[in-house]
């Protein structure tokens, strides 16, 4: 049971409205997460038009998501896991490159440079170091690219921590928690 209720399209109004027509048009539905999002007008605003400017960023969709399952993972986040799976195969990835990207891992050197710079964000609470950011350097990313990769990090800790806060009923096919078996 969610600890924030759900706001439905049909009783919005205004900007909250069109707003969730918006992502009811984007997703064929309106997702639990955004409906409780919606309490706020202003939040909804952020959260929606974080994913569509990151959606049109330089890091590709692909990416974004194999970023968003790990850090869904290393919070706990059963919603954001669920959700970036999928979109996450429907941008191109294969269940076993997800399952990877899971758990921060990858095949290609460049995924997993990713991977390994977004999680140590999230347990370093953003404190890394030079070395860290080199690394990703070193793994072909450019400055746009790093600023990217922290920003998909800052906008799923945002959704993982309104999912957990507010308890929000996951919508999406569940992915088991990859932490919850370590």
């Amino acid at each position: 049971m969610p600890r924030i209720p759900l706001v439905t399209p049909a009783t919005a109004a205004g900007e909250r409205q069109q707003l969730l027509a918006q992502i009811q048009g984007a997703f064929g539905a309106t997702p639990a997460m955004f409906r409780a999002v919606a309490n706020s007008t202003a939040a909804l605003k952020s959260m929606w038009s974080s994913f569509g400017a990151l959606g049109s960023g330089v890091i590709p969709a692909r990416l974004g998501e194999q970023i968003a399952v790990a850090v869904a993972d290393r919070n706990a986040c059963s919603y954001c896991l669920a959700a970036h799976s999928m979109l996450g195969r429907k941008a191109g990835a294969s269940a076993e490159e997800m399952a990877a990207a899971q758990r921060g891992e990858s095949d290609d050197p460049r995924t997993a440079a990713a991977l390994r710079f977004a999680l140590q964000l999230v347990d370093a609470r953003g404190q890394v170091g030079a070395a860290d950011v080199q690394a990703l350097r070193d793994a072909g990313f450019s400055d746009e690219e790093a600023v990217e990769i922290v920003a998909h990090v800052a906008l799923n800790l945002f959704t993982n921590y309104v999912n957990l806060a507010f308890d929000v009923p996951v919508d999406f096919p569940t992915v088991r928690l990859h932490r919850a078996g370590a």
